[in-house]
């Protein structure tokens, strides 16, 4: 029987050798038969550790290797470049007068 192939996105890269990649689907209400978006959460095993949040990744059913996973990635369909600012980096006085500058705008335009 053929291993079930799935699509997602990497939504926590924090542990070593594993990956939380959500899927989307959709469901159809019952009632109101209005489309609903559902996410399942698969922990992926990542044995090369590649794989970073927002990636989209293609994972396929495996035997189990521990207590949760169950999945192994496959390939990195798509990589992301998320930007590395960390809070120190970021210069709070610049930002609060830059809050303060448009809240002055705003108030001058009424």
């Amino acid at each position: 029987m053929a291993r079930k192939r799935r699509t997602g996105t990497v939504l926590k890269d924090a542990n070593e050798k594993s990956v939380v990649v959500g899927v989307s689907w959709s469901q159809r209400d019952r009632i109101y038969k209005k489309a609903r978006r559902k996410l399942t959460k698969f922990v992926v095993h990542d044995e090369q550790n590649s794989a970073t949040v927002g990636d989209r990744v293609l994972i396929e059913e495996a035997r189990p290797l521990s207590r949760t996973k169950r999945w192994r990635l496959v390939e990195i369909l798509e990589k992301v470049d998320i930007a590395e600012v960390q809070p120190s980096d970021i210069d709070t006085e610049a930002v609060l007068a830059g809050t303060q500058q448009s809240e002055a705008s705003e108030e001058s335009g009424n």
